[in-house]
């Protein structure tokens, strides 16, 4: 275990955090004596968000800055329902407003942003119309026909990923990966510069991986053959897919460390770590996530929140936070979606097990809020 990356993940806790969605409150503490306030508003796959940083003047030269408060409502904008397309206006309209009232943020201090994921989707199904008239609506909702809503391409998001969720003092030897829904991106810096990014992409993700071994069950619908079929199909990723994407990436020599952010990177963090709460960044090995697929298999009800709580020998941490989480986990990831997210991850670990060379794997529990806020950062730095 790296003590050196353990310390910048502690430092990395207080410059990213999140709060996910709950009833809005108008204030936040600020940590900078001298700063401005800035909000990102991303429309995202499952919903819209928004973040609000802190920057001050210091930070503008080093990149640095502090997410005050991280806001999610889900709207799920991309099946493309007239219910969803009204949720994600109301959505998009409501998080705008509040930062512009509730917060007082001018206007020009806020971004906003349609991420890739939905333009893919909406290209998959030929529905760019129902971005473009999304965008369209919260301009005219807010009389602002000038406002830049930037579509952010796959590319661009997962640089921006990098730049908000690895320290400085790591972004050119990181390897970024984020587990997705319904596919895998991210990618790193070769050349030493942030501009200069080489893009990873894989087809799957946690949900797609899952409906995939689902749909090979046919009669039988019990847990052994559902794993059964979900080992034919990572075998399948890895073979098809997985080992040629990381080979021709080129990352191997080049990364001292694997980070993985995700909502799977987020659940094992926490099931396998519950007592580093705190932390945004966990350290993990190959064998604790290949030994905790097979709890998750075996063992299953060892991992809910009144089973862990209890087994935990240091009653001096904070339980009712630790329980909050696992439970929150519990109800995203049910045993079989974690089954499906642990056997992609454990598969693209294992492209960077060597006999000469061990990689530095790790989790990023909050990995959401990176990209937008990078995005703003960048674009207060113009």
């Amino acid at each position: 275990m790296n003590n050196t990356f353990r310390c910048i993940s502690l430092t990395a806790s207080l410059i990213l955090f999140s709060f996910f969605f709950a009833p809005a409150q108008n204030t936040y503490v600020a940590k900078y004596e001298s700063s401005t306030v800035f909000a990102g508003i991303e429309v995202g796959s499952k919903g819209v968000k928004m973040s609000l940083l802190e920057i001050d003047k210091n930070a503008r030269q080093s990149g640095t800055f502090h997410i005050l408060k991280d806001t999610t409502i889900n709207t799920d904008f991309i099946s493309f329902t007239q219910s969803s397309y009204q949720a994600t206006v109301g959505a998009l309209n409501s998080l705008y407003d509040m930062a512009v009232k509730d917060y007082r943020i001018p206007t020009s201090n806020i971004f906003t942003a349609i991420s890739s994921g939905v333009n893919i989707q909406a290209e998959k199904e030929n529905k760019l119309n129902w971005v473009d008239q999304l965008i369209n609506a919260f301009k005219f909702n807010f009389n602002e026909p000038e406002r830049k809503v930037t579509v952010i391409d796959v590319r661009e998001e997962a640089r921006l990923s990098h730049l908000g969720i690895v320290p400085d003092s790591r972004r050119y030897n990181t390897f970024l990966i984020d587990i997705g829904s319904g596919n895998t991106k991210g990618g790193y810096f070769p050349g030493g510069n942030t501009n200069d990014f080489k893009l990873f992409q894989l087809s799957w993700g946690t949900k797609s991986v899952a409906n995939a071994a689902e749909k090979k069950l046919e009669a039988d619908n019990g847990l052994d053959n559902y794993n059964k079929q979900l080992t034919r199909v990572l075998s399948n990723a890895e073979n098809s897919e997985i080992i040629y994407a990381i080979n021709e990436s080129g990352s191997f020599p080049m990364s001292d460390n694997v980070a993985f952010s995700g909502g799977i990177a987020w659940s094992l963090a926490t099931l396998i770590y519950p007592e580093l709460i705190e932390n945004s960044v966990v350290p993990v090995t190959y064998e604790e996530v290949a030994a905790f697929n097979e709890k998750l298999l075996k063992n299953y009800n060892t991992l809910t929140d009144y089973y862990l709580i209890k087994a935990m020998g240091d009653k001096s941490l904070n339980m009712d936070a630790i329980n909050k989480e696992v439970k929150r986990v519990n109800q995203v990831f049910d045993q079989r979606s974690l089954l499906a997210g642990t056997g992609l991850l454990l598969k693209i670990m294992r492209q960077f097990q060597s006999i000469n060379e061990r990689k530095n794997f790790y989790l990023v529990k909050n990995g959401s809020v990176g990209w937008i806020s990078a995005y703003v950062n960048q674009n207060t730095s113009k």
